[in-house]
This record gives C-alpha cells, sequence and structure tokens, in this order.
C-alpha cells in the first residue's frame, strides 16, 4: 500500500507538530526548575538539626546522635527504627541519671532526620 502525496505531507506535518509540543514542554520545565525546599529544611544552626532549646544537655547529645543515626541508617539503606541504633538501647557513655533524658532527645532527633532524609510514604513527608 503506498501513500499519496497528500497524506505523506500530512503525517510529517503531524510528527513536526508533535516534536515541536515536546520541545515546547522541555522549555517550559527549564524555565521553573525544581520547587523550593519546605520550610524549616535548611541545614545548620536552627534548621531541623538542630536540637531544640528547652532540651537540657544530655537531651541535646540524643537529639544529635539520633539525626546522626538516622543519617548512617540513610546511607546504608537500611530500614529506619530507632530500636536498631546501639547507641540508643545501650547509651552506657551516658551518666545512669541521664540516660532517660538522652533516649528521649535522641529518638526525637530520629524522628525528625527520618522525616527529612527518606521522604514521603510511611516515614512523613520530605
Amino acid at each position: 500500500m503506498t501513500m499519496t502525496g497528500k497524506q505523506r505531507v500530512t503525517r510529517q506535518l503531524l510528527a513536526l507538530g508533535l516534536f515541536s509540543s515536546m520541545c515546547a514542554t522541555g522549555s517550559m520545565w527549564a524555565q521553573y526548575g525544581p520547587p523550593p525546599p519546605p520550610p524549616g529544611y535548611a541545614q545548620g544552626p536552627g534548621g531541623w538539626e538542630a536540637p531544640p532549646p528547652e532540651f537540657a544537655a544530655a537531651q541535646q547529645r540524643g537529639y544529635h546522635d539520633g539525626v546522626e543515626g538516622a543519617r548512617k541508617d540513610f546511607q546504608n539503606h537500611r530500614e529506619p527504627n530507632v530500636n536498631n541504633r546501639d547507641e540508643y538501647r545501650h547509651p552506657n557513655f551516658i551518666a545512669r541519671p541521664d540516660r532517660r533524658s538522652y533516649k528521649i532527645g535522641f529518638q526525637r532527633g530520629y524522628q525528625v532526620a527520618v522525616q527529612h532524609m527518606y521522604g514521603g510514604g510511611p516515614y512523613g513527608p520530605r
């Protein structure tokens, strides 16, 4: 089956139109770029990595260690679970009276870090 000249021109124009619309869509995305990060996502002093100011010293250390523990789990592609962290389960390096406070801070830091690093789904928003 052969195509007539009119059919061939029609097919070429359709292909050109499709190609043009794809190029225009790509340039539209290139103009706007990715969306901005959510508020509080910045790292550094006052960002999500900083422990709440009302935390006592043991809680602040726990918060920091919890963030680091979640970061290690994320980097090693492990399922996030605070109970799998040795420093949470056995904080023997903390004075006995401060261990409960340390674990509360650790759990909070781990939870906040998981929400930021693991993204949506069962672990919270990115």
